[in-house]
Order: structure tokens, then sequence, then C-alpha cells
């Protein structure tokens, strides 16, 4: 009676639902591995342990099954963003710095604004003029409203890595360098016939990311894991485990780094990219004796 009366008096606690934050809401416990996660420190590298190095620039689809975790979700879902989400948050916070995607020869040389980004991501901020009918028969002005950001067409990425053969421990080690994400969009053109519509493909690539500067942001969010939902890694542990697919469009060389592209096309660009990552491969390989 004694325990039943005290636990009458004890006051009831109401909870503002509207200003709890959704991820506690749904939580059993408190996530603290991967928000308070800070990255691991690049290993020393001597100069006179570099045996080899090569400077590769890579293609990653995003519509490929082992980089979906990447793209998806594409609307942020509690805490889960996907990497250009979190990449624009970074700058919005200036954790990050956006450089110029269209200077092929120094990737990390011009700064650029975020409103270059967002020009990048298809924002229009005065929107469109539209001539509609009034219903008089007379033809009327309407400008429409600034569009949002097409972060769902960024559908690949490019990746800057560095490729050395450390002597001292003996491994050909991989490292991202850069990350510039890639808008592909449909744009309609002429007509052939008036059923005919014909759509034009294009591409604008986004911004250049600097990948030592973004790995403090990287590294505070999950990527998802498709297995179990308590054993997730980081955007930051996903690029330097190297955990993505893509194939090498670009290669160090002496003609002004020219692209595979330039000299090759159709399968003979693949059979190039296939014959770069396995001189590579082999030059490892070919250290080792039995």
């Amino acid at each position: 009676m004694v325990v039943g009366s005290l636990s009458a008096q004890q006051p009831v606690t109401v909870v503002d639902s509207s200003a709890t934050v959704l991820d506690y809401m749904v939580e059993v416990y408190q996530k603290e591995n991967i928000p308070f996660k800070a990255p691991i420190p690049y290993t020393h590298v001597r100069e006179a342990d570099v045996l080899f190095e090569k400077t590769v620039w890579r293609v990653i689809d995003l519509r490929e099954k082992q980089n979906l975790p990447l793209y998806y979700p594409t609307q942020p879902i509690g805490g889960r963003v996907n990497l250009i989400d979190l990449l624009l948050k970074g700058i919005e916070n200036g954790e990050i710095t956006p450089y110029d995607p269209f200077d092929d020869y120094n990737e990390f040389a011009r700064k650029i604004s975020l409103a270059e980004v967002n020009q990048n991501l298809g924002v229009k901020s005065g929107g469109d003029t539209l001539w509609v009918d009034d219903g008089e028969g007379n033809m009327v002005a309407q400008i429409t409203k600034s569009t949002e950001r097409r972060t769902d067409q960024v559908t690949k990425l490019w990746i800057k890595e560095k490729i050395y053969f450390d002597k001292k421990h003996s491994v050909l080690n991989r490292r991202v360098i850069g990350i510039c994400p890639r808008r592909y969009y449909t744009k309609e053109g002429g007509s052939a016939t008036d059923d005919e519509v014909v759509a034009e493909m294009l591409s604008t690539p986004i911004m250049w990311i600097y990948m030592p500067e973004a790995r403090n942001v990287l590294s505070r969010h999950p990527v998802f894991n498709r297995f179990n939902d308590a054993q997730n890694i980081s955007f930051d542990d996903f690029f330097m485990q190297n955990r993505y697919a893509g194939y090498i469009y670009k290669v160090s060389n002496v003609y002004n780094n020219r692209a595979i592209d330039e000299y090759a096309s159709g399968l003979d660009a693949l059979y190039e990219a296939q014959r770069i990552h396995n001189e590579i491969f082999d030059f490892e390989q070919d250290l080792w004796e039995y």
C-alpha cells in the first residue's frame, strides 16, 4: 500500500515530441561510435620508401550494386544521408571547400562558391519565364519558382587516387586524393517529327573535393549496411578501405595527362583501362620471389 501510494504521487512527465529529434525517438540505444568518430590518421610515408607511384583517375558509377550505399537514400531518412547531400552539408557549414570542377589539370587550384555548386546542380535562383494562355487568347508571362538541387541526378563520381608502393611495408597502397560528383541529365531538343522527341544526354561536373580536408565530415556519418544496422561503417572508412568499384579513365602521362577517351573509344577504351589496371597490379606481383 505504501509503495502504491508513493507511485501515485510521482508526477507524470509529458514529452514534447515536436522538440525531439526523430533519430532518438526510434533508437533503442544511443549510438556513439560513428557520430563522435575521428578519422584514422594517414600512415606516415617517407619519400625514400616510395619505390613506385602513379596518379589514377577512376569513374565510379553509383548505380552499381557495390556503390549503392553512396547514392541512397536520395532524400535524407532520419540520420541517413547519401554522399552528395553530406558533402553539400559540409560546404554549408564551412567544413569542406569546393574547388573548380572544370580545371582538368589542377583540380584544387581555384575555390568556388556555394552558388556555383548549386548552379552545377541545376538550381536557377530567378526561375524560368513561361508564356501561358490567360484563357482569353492572350499570352502572359509567368515566372516559375526557384528550382531545387537535382542531387538525384548525381549518378557518377570521379575519383583521383595516388597508387604507390611502400617498400618499407612491402605493400601497394591506394589513397583517395579527391572526389568529383558528376550530374547526368537529359535535355529535350528539337523533334524530327511531331511524334518523336529527341533527348540529349548532358553531364556536368559539380565540384572537386579535397579528400584529406573532407575526412572529418565523412568519418562522422555512417554508410548503410544492408545486412546489419548495428555494424555500419563511416563514409571515410568506405573510401579508406577502397570498397567502391570503378574503372580507370585517366592515368598520369606525358601527353598533358590525356584521358583514355582521347585516343581510344568504345570497347577499346575499356580494354585500355583494364591494361593499365593489370600493369599496376603486375608491378606488385613481380616483386615477389618464390
